[in-house]
């Protein structure tokens, strides 16, 4: 017996258990990346606010360029900020990439989005 009272049972037991923490299975879940988590919320705050700009544009056909053009920009500068979070997202160690798999693309299609109304609407 050792010093501290615990028989060869007990010992095995205590071993494979640390064991199983150095395991693939074993550890404990990721935590999503908190660049990615804002990347998401970039993303449907620049859908919602592009969103906004256009039905805003069909209500006043067309009467309120300034607002809409306003709106249109932040939501550009959202989307491009919520771009460079899904990517610095990556670079956080031992985290979940779910979030910014799912920001990233969705970011750059809101900026396709933006850059294609805008592309409308100078024709």
């Amino acid at each position: 017996m050792n010093g501290s009272g615990r028989n060869a049972e007990q010992r095995q037991r205590e071993r494979e258990r640390k064991k199983r923490g150095a395991r693939k299975y074993g550890q404990a879940k990721y935590k999503h990346s908190r660049m990615g988590i804002l990347s998401c919320w970039c993303a449907a705050g620049a859908f919602l606010i592009l969103a906004a700009g256009v039905l805003c544009a069909f209500i006043t056909r067309g009467e309120a360029p300034g607002i809409v053009g306003g709106v249109a920009v932040i939501s550009l500068v959202l989307a491009v900020f919520g771009i460079r979070a899904a990517i610095r997202g990556f670079h956080e160690r031992e985290k979940n990439y779910l979030t910014c798999k799912i920001g990233l693309p969705v970011n750059t299609v809101v900026l396709i989005l933006f850059f294609a109304v805008y592309i409308g609407g100078l024709r």
